[in-house]
């Protein structure tokens, strides 16, 4: 379990973050089409996982938007945005704000992303959906950085998760 903030309130997940250096757990999500994707729909390409409460917010908005703008860049590259949000609303986010370059996954048929990847809140206000994170992996899907975000409100360390794809 660790412990995170909303807003200064103290929150926890269920878990932690994959350790750097293990395989990173596989995953059922649903795509902008209603398709289940695992990570063997992105084989050969290094992943760049940012997991987001809800893209209907301002930080998760502008993450997105930051990461979308460094996927322009590189074709070795996937960014995955994981969030509860319905296909749908991921869909009309990207469309109204121009965002190109990343793969929107839904959580929508299940939890088991969350719990897997050690990110669902248990308590307080945003319980049953994610804290906010960045997971970085390699072409052979192994964990090669990681960031839980402290404060929910806060935007994750972009150099840092940039840096560790190349």
């Amino acid at each position: 379990m660790a412990t995170i903030t909303l807003q200064g309130n103290e929150i926890h997940t269920n878990g932690d973050l994959p350790a750097i250096g293990v395989s990173a757990p596989d995953f059922v999500l649903v795509d902008k089409d209603l398709k289940n994707v695992n990570l063997d729909e992105y084989v050969g390409k290094k992943k760049l996982i940012s997991i987001v409460p809800s893209l209907d917010t301002p930080v998760c908005a502008t993450s997105t938007k930051k990461f979308s703008d460094f996927a322009a860049e590189r074709n070795d590259v996937v960014v995955l945005i994981v969030s509860a949000d319905l296909p749908f609303a991921m869909a009309r986010f990207c469309t109204s704000e121009g965002v190109e370059n990343v793969v929107t996954l839904s959580m929508m048929r299940n939890q088991n992303f969350a719990e897997d990847y050690g990110v669902l809140i248990q308590d307080g206000p945003l319980a049953g959906i994610t804290a906010r994170g960045v997971v970085v992996l390699d072409t052979d899907n192994d964990v090669v950085y990681s960031q839980l975000v402290g404060e929910i409100a806060d935007e994750p360390d972009y150099d840092a998760a940039l840096k560790a794809l190349d």
